[in-house]
């Protein structure tokens, strides 16, 4: 069974069809860029992907990094491939020309960089993780820190990292207790433990560059006190080159289910109480600062999950077409050949759901970069429209592609039977990979408490009115007989989200924050789902519209997932829907010495 990688056809129909990225090609600053220039960036990343990412993927998971002697030690396939895709500049992929970069927007830069995780997620993590905390540095710290340490980021000299969480707190970042201590030069001493650093040890640059949440002290209780630091692993010299070792110290690895080949890091800032960290931006403002790196960190996990989601669909489906066995329920003669399992219909079933779930999840996290170019590229009304979505619409993008591309590698397994959890076959690697993503970046049950606690209600509710507003725009412009079903089905359900949002919001002024959101799980999942249908509404109509004898296939695939979709898939809402409206207390009112 040969590797796969993102279908080519699937991603020219997402990126163009879909989203109509031509148009973004008529701003000035991608106006360099064409159809021809986003296919061979693809063509190359395609390659890349192939040639030096997608043979180590099994050989990390099986001999993931190990602790020696007090430093990290790694496959060196890991280092080549890395250098590989910084030589080909996908590191800057998104950045300006100005600073080296190939300029490209940002669902185009998502589709190359996508190539890579769909086949190699561990050692994809890394550069990802150089970008995101570039990003911030780029946007919040002073020129001097973007001099020291934003060029050799971009240039893969230098790595990065985000170092929030403490071994006590977990996600309640509020509980924090690593200090940042000011010095009389400007500077910081940190002093705390951070766990679960990904990429927190590596061998693959000069300098690791951590962002470090820290408190200083006589700040503000809770998150409010929060500030950000730049804590090297290396000190500078003078010359901006890496020098002495910064009080920074490798407490241990942390062995996961799944991502072997990215190290998961146990790291001790100031046990010698000279651990030097240099503050980004004003005081007291990192958690604001960091959530750009954890937004950005959310909707790339979302994507992952999709991407590894459709991976173990590709993955089964060929296995499915492949591998013969019985024979149909008609025929009585055992001396037939066997057929393919494809050909029996519960096995069409999983490989449908699969497809259902893949592809909405990659739909929507392309959307999501979409807005990202809308806040970037577009006019004013346009940019602050596209912000208060894509605020809306983080938690959804980072859960629902999590849970559900999960889901899909459970069939995946299913679909392969019993050859499916051994590791002669890629499946149970893919699920394991991707089992961390509705855990990663915020469970899902947090981010249901983000979107229902905080989202909605942001603006005067005004991220859901645009919501409302663009998915009526796609339902009013169905036209073919074939898609009228999908949009009548959602214009339908949109009242009803409405409705249940009154509904939690009178219980949020009449019971408090505790009942009244004891079920944002529930409005995750009814909000998810209602995007997905969204998604695959705005597949069936770009689907339709394909009129080449090529495309007829691949046009039927899209309009019969979308009708699993709407006819299997979007009515389990209906449950959450009751649910909420009753404020049903199942959970809430569970003793604890009941269990």
């Amino acid at each position: 069974m040969t590797d796969t990688i993102l279908d080519r056809r699937d991603l020219r129909f997402q990126l163009f069809e879909v989203l109509d990225t031509d148009t973004l090609l008529s701003r000035p600053r991608f106006q360099e860029h064409s159809r021809e220039t986003i296919e061979a960036a693809l063509d190359t990343a395609e390659k890349l992907a192939q040639d030096k990412f997608a043979n180590h993927n099994a050989l990390c998971d099986k001999e993931e990094p190990r602790f020696v002697d007090g430093k990290v030690v790694m496959r060196d396939e890991v280092k080549e491939a890395f250098e590989a895709y910084i030589e080909a500049g996908f590191l800057a992929a998104r950045a300006s020309f100005d600073e080296g970069g190939m300029q490209l927007p940002e669902v185009a830069a998502a589709a190359c960089t996508g190539m890579f995780t769909c086949v190699n997620p561990g050692t994809t993590a890394y550069p990802f993780l150089i970008a995101a905390a570039g990003n911030v540095i780029r946007n919040f710290a002073s020129e001097t820190l973007k001099q020291q340490f934003l060029a050799p980021m971009m240039e893969g000299r230098f790595t990065g990292t985000m170092a929030l969480t403490e071994p006590h707190a977990g996600s309640s970042l509020a509980d924090i207790r690593t200090r940042a201590v000011p010095q009389d030069d400007g500077s910081y001493r940190i002093k705390g433990n951070k766990i679960f650093i990904s990429g927190g040890e590596n061998e693959l640059g000069d300098n690791i560059v951590h962002l470090v949440l820290a408190k200083i002290p006589g700040g503000p209780e809770g998150v409010k006190g929060i500030s950000l630091f730049v804590v090297p692993k290396y000190r500078l010299d003078e010359q901006g080159e890496p020098a002495e070792r910064n009080d920074v110290i490798l407490a241990g690895l942390i062995h996961k289910l799944g991502y072997r080949g990215t190290t998961s890091t146990a790291l001790t800032f100031g046990d010698n109480d000279d651990c030097h960290g240099y503050l980004v931006g004003e005081a007291h403002q990192g958690l604001r600062y960091m959530f750009q790196m954890m937004n950005e960190a959310r909707v790339g996990v979302g994507y992952g999950a999709a991407l590894l989601g459709y991976r173990g669909y590709r993955l089964s489906l060929d296995y499915a077409r492949d591998r013969t066995q019985g024979r149909s329920a008609e025929t009585a003669d055992f001396s037939a050949p066997m057929i393919p399992i494809i050909e029996h219909a519960d096995v069409r079933r999983l490989l449908l759901t699969q497809k259902a779930y893949a592809e909405a999840a990659l739909a929507m996290s392309f959307y999501g970069y979409r807005l990202v170019d809308e806040i970037q590229t577009g006019d004013e009304t346009q940019a602050n429209d596209a912000a208060l979505l894509l605020d809306l619409l983080t938690p959804v993008l980072k859960t629902w592609p999590s849970e559900f591309g999960v889901k899909a590698n459970d069939m995946a397994i299913q679909v392969f039977g019993g050859a499916g959890y051994t590791r002669e076959y890629p499946v149970e690697q893919v699920w394991r990979d991707n089992r961390l993503n509705p855990i990663h970046e915020g469970t899902t049950g947090i981010h249901g408490l983000d979107l229902l606690g905080r989202k909605v209600w942001q603006a005067e509710s005004r991220g859901l009115v645009l919501l409302a507003q663009r998915i009526m725009a796609d339902v009013s412009a169905t036209t073919d007989s074939r898609c009228q079903p999908f949009a009548c089905a959602l214009q339908d359900m949109l009242p009803k989200v409405q409705s249940v949002t009154e509904a939690v919001g009178k219980q949020l002024a009449s019971e408090g924050a505790t009942a009244a959101l004891s079920n944002a799980n529930a409005y995750l999942q009814l909000v998810g789902h209602v995007v997905a249908a969204w998604m695959w509404l705005r597949q069936a109509n770009a689907a339709v519209a394909l009129t080449s004898a090529e495309d007829e296939d691949f046009a039927n695939g899209k309009l019969q997932a979308a009708r699993y979709f709407f006819q299997w898939e979007l009515p389990r809402v209906e449950t959450d829907i009751t649910r909420l409206q009753e404020g049903d207390r199942s959970s809430l009112d569970m003793q604890n010495r009941w269990f």
